[in-house]
């Protein structure tokens, strides 16, 4: 048994992410995402369907048509190929993110 809060990989450097894979077969993937503070993350057009959640802290997410703000709690459906970035964080955001591979 893990605990999700728990911090193995490390608060990351203010205005960046680490990335812990918690989970992965060839169906699904599960990643711990912490943010400190990030601006104007890359642009990502995924080949898979994610959904994620905001564990901690607060975010504002972009797309080409919109932002969408986030705060503990929140989730969200991201289809593939939708052009995304994370646009702001707060110093403590912790998400979950499912990335749902293609069969």
């Amino acid at each position: 048994m893990e605990n999700i809060f728990k911090n193995s990989s490390g608060v990351p450097t203010k205005g960046t992410e680490s990335f812990e894979t918690l989970f992965d077969n060839e169906k699904i993937k599960i990643e711990k995402i912490l943010s400190n503070e990030l601006i104007e993350g890359e642009w990502y057009k995924q080949n898979s369907d994610e959904w994620v959640v905001l564990l901690c802290g607060s975010a504002i997410l972009e797309f080409e048509d919109h932002t969408q703000e986030l705060v503990c709690g929140d989730y969200l459906y991201i289809p593939k190929l939708k052009k995304h970035r994370v646009l702001k964080t707060s110093n403590d955001a912790m998400w979950l993110a499912l990335h749902l591979k293609p069969l």
